[in-house]
């Protein structure tokens, strides 16, 4: 298995080995944004990369976004694009060093692209960073884990194995709006903490 150090992912930055990068916010992302009333969720967005959800975020009013990577360049690279935000917001370090409490956390391309044996950890993890009645969403890949990877992938049953000892799963089912892509290849999922 490739070793998925900080020097590798800057590597897939600076060379541009980005399949993942849409270059946009994806559909069940967007419509799940588009039905959020309270502008002043305090959200988390691990393992952002370019981050288009937080660009999204920002243009819709939400003013309390981080984005946690741990490659410099799409930091910057969000930076650049947003420009008005301060530098607090934006996280170059390993998620698993991360101590804070969020509302909400989105989950796009993070998961898939961790080391299937940190899975556990994430979820522990990501319970720990949320507040009270905190939820995570975002979406998950549903074709067979192998070790070819990044991304990695998983199916449903495994995945509420791995959850349900630290979430109330609410929703976690084929993704009905994803990118052409990504067609049934994607679980859209609601977790709340227990």
């Amino acid at each position: 298995m490739k070793m998925l150090t900080k020097e590798y992912w800057e590597n897939r930055y600076n060379n541009q080995e980005i399949g993942w990068d849409v270059g946009e916010i994806t559909t069940p992302l967007k419509t799940y944004i588009d039905q959020l009333e309270n502008k002043h969720l305090k959200i988390l967005i691990p393992g952002g990369g370019n981050s288009y959800e937080m660009e999204y975020l920002h243009q819709k009013g939400f003013e309390n976004v981080f984005v946690i990577d741990i490659a410099k360049q799409p930091l910057e690279n969000i930076k650049n694009r947003i420009g008005t935000l301060a530098d607090d917001f934006f996280i170059n370090d390993d998620f698993f060093n991360l101590k804070d409490t969020f509302d909400l956390i989105i989950e796009q391309t993070f998961f898939c692209a961790l080391d299937p044996i940190l899975r556990s950890k994430y979820a522990s993890k990501m319970n720990d960073l949320l507040s009270e009645n905190g939820k995570i969403i975002g979406l998950l890949f549903q074709f067979p884990l192998t070790e070819k990877g990044p991304p990695f992938g998983g199916n449903i049953s495994e995945y509420k194995n791995l959850f349900e000892p630290f979430f109330k799963i609410k929703t976690l089912e084929t993704a009905y709006n994803s990118i052409k892509p990504r067609e049934n290849n994607e679980l859209f999922f609601i977790f709340e903490k227990k």
